[in-house]
């Protein structure tokens, strides 16, 4: 006699955070209202990624929306958001200002929520966006994302981001403590999930073709004698300090690569020096409390520079930083980063990484001072075996 078929049960699953009923995060989350109205985009691949935070913020903000797309031509409500003058957007880059520089924080903030290559995509794709007044921040403390790896240290999950700068205009940090409780959570119990998975590997991506051949690749064969690599250091103050204010430029170190000519300049401490800033950066603390004014270090900087320049760095750190002191460059900087993670196919976590798989020596020659000369020397070495690449046609596997 056969045997009755019995579909499959599926999970129990909640339809409020859509987790999972065993890894739903609800039970942690309270509504917080806010003066500023948060507009979520998120591109449909970060939808469909289960540990994504967008929902979080979404959820956990009564005055928030969450729009899913790449390209918001056409969309009614987001066009008549981008319309008004009290619309902002954050992301970092050129003219990006810090959240506590601003008179009166923006009516309605556009956040991006997807990776760096897709957010960086659907900015690229939206001239609406592109034109919006930006905010741009350095977190006061390290990411909790330890379920998700990200491309450098300063940067946060998008339910962070949310809490880092609505805190800064509504002066209580407390009120989404819930938020973060939630995103804890998330993290916690994904990290036991897996711990306990028992099932085979993910499967591994399959190759793709030479970084040079992908259209969203700069030409650095042709921009050679333009490259300028570049790093910064920040005076950073721990998120529970009393002392106020965004961390700021405090060391910036360049090289022209085609040429050798280096750039270095301290700029002294406009408020007190964090305790281990000079351990950290791995600078003579004498050296920061003696350097440069911003006037004359932004002179130094200018005159360095040459028309036609682009900057390279490891991500937009160090031209955030620039950011924050009235300067900005001519053209998009370079993220040697996002060509990285091409070349190698996965993650490249920091330069020096990035350099020793490729076979490069990220430990060659001093450029300057502490860590910000440490990774220009790393950058410059990864860009090198790069062109080298580049020139013989072949990309080692």
């Amino acid at each position: 006699m056969p045997v009755p078929f019995e579909a499959p049960t599926a999970r129990p699953t909640c339809s409020r955070c859509r987790r999972p009923a065993t890894a739903c995060w609800c039970a942690e989350l309270t509504p917080v209202d806010t003066a500023t109205r948060v507009v979520l985009l998120q591109h449909p691949r970060e939808s469909r990624v289960a540990i994504g935070t967008a929902r979080i913020a979404h959820l956990g903000l009564t005055h928030s929306e969450l729009h899913e797309g790449v390209e918001f031509a056409g969309h009614p409500r987001l066009e008549a958001l981008l319309a008004r003058p009290g619309t902002a957007l954050l992301f970092p880059g050129p003219g990006a200002v810090a959240p506590d520089a601003l008179e009166h924080p923006p009516e309605t903030l556009i956040i991006i929520d997807g990776t760096w290559p897709q957010a960086r995509k659907m900015v690229a794709l939206n001239p609406a966006l592109r034109a919006l007044p930006r905010i741009g921040f350095m977190p006061r403390k390290p990411g909790n994302y330890r379920i998700r790896r990200e491309p450098d240290v300063h940067c946060v999950a998008t339910v962070e981001a949310v809490v880092e700068v609505l805190s800064a205009w509504e002066g209580d940090e407390r009120r989404f403590e819930a938020l973060i409780r939630a995103f804890d959570a998330m993290v916690d119990r994904q990290i036991a999930a897996t711990a306990a998975r028992t099932g085979p590997p993910r499967r591994r991506l399959k190759g793709a073709d030479p970084w040079w051949e992908s259209p969203s690749m700069p030409d650095l064969l042709g921009l050679w004698p333009n490259l300028v690599v570049v790093a910064g250091e920040a005076n950073a103050h721990r998120r529970d300090s009393p002392v106020p204010g965004s961390p700021e430029l405090l060391q910036c170190v360049a090289l022209r690569p085609a040429t050798g000519e280096v750039f270095e300049a301290f700029l002294a401490p406009r408020r007190p020096l964090a305790p281990r800033a000079h351990q950290h950066l791995e600078v003579p603390r004498e050296a920061l409390l003696g350097g440069l004014s911003v006037a004359e270090a932004t002179s130094a900087w200018n005159r360095f520079l040459k028309p036609g320049d682009r900057l390279v760095g490891w991500g937009d750190f160090a031209v955030q930083l620039w950011a924050q002191e009235s300067w900005h460059p001519e053209c998009e900087p370079i993220d040697l980063r996002i060509v990285a993670a091409h070349r190698l196919k996965r993650r490249p976590g920091t330069a020096a990484s990035a350099a020793l798989s490729v076979g490069a020596d990220p430990d060659g020659s001093a450029v300057a001072t502490g860590r910000a000369g440490a990774a220009v020397r790393a950058m410059t070495a990864f860009i090198r075996r790069l062109l080298d690449e580049q020139r013989s046609g072949s990309e080692p596997a």
